[in-house]
């Protein structure tokens, strides 16, 4: 008898944890959901300076359909602590698995990476570090610190994990004054427990009211997927939680099944559906809604930033006492 023993090194799968499932349908995208490829000068320039940083971002890591459109406006969102994440949400295509230490000098290749691409607005965000006592808390700090010294003038938004079980990691993220504070709820609770498995919907609920507790002044945003199974009157309850916690900025945007094995597509909801989502949110009392099918947490981040500015000044100005 003979043994052969394989010693060929063979990839990490990246979903180890969805191997065991059985392969979902993929819907054919209705003809609403189209993007070009990302094949132009200023696509190739932002990859250059990702690369040249040794930066990751969560354009690449999650399959954002708007990579070609963003990068070649040097925009990116930039994913810190790392390319690995501790959580398995079904709908995402972020790597899982055991993370790599951090890597000490990331602030400063953000920062220099941000003065490089001239952002005037720029969006960080991180995987889930579940192995990490404060969640990454201090690292977000130390990287909102360092775009601080480097481009002073440039806006800092954040898309944040939950940081359960983590007391204390919130108020040091707070405190380190990042311009608008953004955790996403994801998707309506009903489809926690096999979208987002990891997560608890009342404490990102609070975990965002929270924000406002600690400073009244900071912006607050949160975003959510449509087409995982939810029913609208669960969107508009949705809704209503989140201004409960006095959220200013609701994104909405269409999910996208990345693989066979991810969470599948239960319907694509229609851009008339997507208006009339908007039109509600601003109704409810957000300063901000964008909804469409192709929205996404920091997809024109920028120019909706400044859209937000501008909300809060007419509203404040409509609620000043008139002499």
């Amino acid at each position: 008898m003979v043994t052969v023993v394989d010693t060929i090194a063979r990839p990490r799968p990246r979903h180890p944890e969805k191997a065991h499932r059985p392969d979902q349908e993929v819907l054919r995208k209705p003809d609403w959901i189209r993007v070009k490829a990302p094949v132009s000068k200023g696509y190739a320039e932002t990859r250059e300076i990702v690369r040249s940083n040794n930066l990751v971002t969560v354009c690449e890591e999650a399959g954002c359909p708007n990579i070609g459109e963003c990068w070649d406006k040097k925009h990116a969102t930039f994913m810190i602590m790392g390319e690995i994440c501790t959580r398995a949400c079904s709908f995402c295509n972020v790597a899982t698995g055991r993370p790599d230490a951090l890597d000490m000098a990331e602030p400063e290749s953000v920062a220099n990476a941000v003065a490089q691409m001239g952002l005037t607005h720029v969006v960080i965000t991180s995987v889930d570090r579940d192995d990490l006592d404060d969640g990454g808390a201090e690292h977000f700090a130390r990287t909102i610190r360092a775009i601080r010294a480097r481009t002073p003038d440039t806006t800092i938004e954040i898309l944040t994990p939950d940081f359960l079980r983590k007391d204390g990691a919130l108020e040091v993220v707070v405190a380190a004054k990042p311009d608008v504070f953004n955790h996403n709820l994801e998707t309506v609770p009903s489809n926690y427990l096999t979208v987002r498995p990891g997560a608890r919907y009342f404490h990102s609920i609070r975990l965002l009211q929270r924000v406002k507790e600690l400073d009244p002044s900071m912006f607050t945003k949160s975003g959510i997927m449509v087409g995982l199974g939810e029913e609208r009157n669960e969107v508009l309850q949705l809704m209503d939680d989140l201004r409960s916690a006095d959220v200013d900025f609701l994104t909405i945007g269409q999910y996208l099944q990345p693989t066979k094995k991810h969470h599948a597509v239960k319907s694509f909801v229609t851009p008339e559906e997507f208006k009339s989502y908007e039109t509600v949110g601003l109704t409810k009392g957000f300063l901000l809604v964008s909804a469409s099918p192709l929205t996404r947490s920091s997809h024109h981040a920028g120019d909706d930033f400044a859209r937000l500015r501008a909300a809060r000044e007419k509203h404040l100005a409509k609620a000043a006492p008139t002499v």
